[in-house]
């Protein structure tokens, strides 16, 4: 099994930054990408920014969001810099994973919210 544990988000005013942790922990045996997706009300989830043979961003975030990984750790993390209201949404991270047992698994953390107000 892969467990996700994230954390990092709250209510922030427009133009401020917050930073998000997810620490992947479990019987993994290689991570293949990690990624960031926000579900906002009534919206569909979207990916936000992922990790893995390539890094991307929605055009939404791009110059303002970086994803990084501490390989060592397990862990990928989202700067989110130049907040706007319009990026209020649950944050949920995302690892693709081989586990010990030679299973591949696609795993999501529980979501953190991120409140920007105007």
């Amino acid at each position: 099994q892969v467990q996700l544990v994230e954390s990092g988000g709250g209510l922030v005013q427009a133009g401020g930054s917050l930073r998000l942790s997810c620490v992947a922990s479990g019987s993994i045996f290689r991570i293949n990408a990690m990624a960031w997706y926000r579900q906002a009300p009534g919206k569909e989830r979207e990916l936000v920014a992922g990790s893995g043979d390539i890094t991307n961003y929605a055009d939404s975030v791009k110059g303002r969001f970086t994803i990084s990984r501490d390989n060592a750790k397990n862990t990928v993390y989202l700067q989110m810099n130049s907040l706007k209201p319009e990026d209020t949404a649950v944050y949920y991270c995302n690892v693709d994973a081989w586990t010990l047992v030679a299973v591949r698994k696609v795993c999501w953390g529980q979501g953190t919210q991120v409140t920007v107000s105007s």
